[in-house]
């Protein structure tokens, strides 16, 4: 399901936990820059885009999305976690050709990142779901905050 991702930032490894109220995930920009957004919306947070950090493949192309003006996004981590059946962490590496799709939703001023998901045979979560890794073409330089050519994602 991804309840963590690590990227790295300045040279420096972070690891963001979707239950922090401050998580945020990296996203490329269509100048190759790296904003930071907030991952999602939790019980109390302001908003009124679904509480939970991700969103299933199958609710944004039946249109359950359409309100929030969704917007496919390139989240650049260099690995995931989720956890397994004993409530253990493991930790999934992507490579360099590998980001995680997210969807960009807004709600009046608030952006918010969720991530994909899809159902997949090596989810270890309950949900048998698993983030929506996508291969691109050039590698993306995930200790740099740029990438050469920026492509464009569909969410279906």
């Amino acid at each position: 399901m991804c309840g963590g991702a690590e990227f790295v930032q300045n040279n420096e490894r972070f690891r963001v936990f979707f239950p922090n109220p401050k998580a945020k995930l990296p996203v490329l920009q269509k100048d190759g820059s790296i904003t930071m957004v907030p991952w999602g919306r939790r019980e109390n947070q302001p908003g009124n885009t679904p509480q939970g950090g991700w969103a299933r493949l199958e609710s944004i192309q039946r249109g359950a999305w359409q309100q929030f003006t969704p917007r496919p996004v390139k989240i650049v981590v260099t690995s995931f976690m989720e956890k397994d059946e004993t409530e253990q962490s493991r930790w999934f590496p992507l490579n360099n050709h590998e980001i995680i799709q997210g969807l960009l939703a807004t709600d009046g001023s608030f952006q918010r990142v969720y991530v994909v998901t899809e159902p997949h045979p090596q989810s270890t979560h309950d949900s048998g779901r698993w983030p929506r890794v996508i291969s691109l073409q050039t590698a993306v330089d995930k200790g740099e905050s740029t990438l050469d050519e920026p492509e464009q994602t569909s969410l279906i």
